[in-house]
């Protein structure tokens, strides 16, 4: 009776599925994913790695998005640039998603909602934001001026921060629907134009 073979050995897949996307993409596209999700400074260098290109390319590309606005350059503890994914292009990227799911009249009715919600929080708790609040908290416990030292809910400081942000997104948003009504001619504004409905 013969032994039967094993298994052969694996390829590390890792490697395997890094091979096929250099092989599919250009440096560009690599280095341009790459640093779509770099939030923190990166150096050319630790790009490159990632994107399995030289340096030297890395560098010539992130310059090429850095003049796009696609990202952020800074100066390293030591002098070199550091790159990563620009705030400006976050948000653009996230109105766009937006206008893409989500008609203008909708985008209109959340906007009302969400202000209305924000304007709620502010009423009930007399401060304008979230960190006021906290900070109107924190000088409350530190004084213990008041006996009933009531301790806001860690969920509804995130709904009212999340709230706020999303509010935001949506204004970004709304601002691209206007802009891209006036390149294209029609010159009436979308919240005019939604208030009178």
């Amino acid at each position: 009776m013969t032994e039967a073979a094993g298994p052969e050995e694996f390829d590390d897949i890792n490697e395997v599925v890094g091979e096929e996307w250099e092989s599919e993409t250009t440096p560009y596209e690599r280095i341009r994913e790459v640093i779509s999700y770099a939030y923190t400074p990166q150096s050319a260098e630790g790009v490159a790695e990632s994107a399995r290109t030289s340096p030297k390319t890395a560098r010539k590309h992130l310059n090429a998005l850095a003049d796009e606005g696609f990202v952020s350059v800074s100066r390293g503890e030591r002098g070199g640039k550091h790159y990563r994914r620009s705030r400006e292009s976050l948000v653009v990227e996230q109105a766009a998603d937006i206008l893409a799911n989500v008609t203008v009249d909708e985008l209109v009715n959340r906007i009302s909602e969400m202000r209305e919600t924000i304007s709620a929080f502010q009423t009930e708790y007399g401060v304008e934001s979230p960190e006021e609040l906290i900070v109107e908290q924190a000088n409350q416990t530190l004084s213990e001026a008041t006996e009933n030292n009531d301790e806001i809910e860690p969920a509804t400081l995130q709904e009212w921060q999340t709230t706020r942000r999303n509010l935001a997104f949506a204004n970004a948003a709304l601002s691209i629907a206007n802009a891209r009504r006036f390149v294209g001619g029609d010159s009436s504004p979308i919240e005019e134009e939604a208030s009178t409905q």
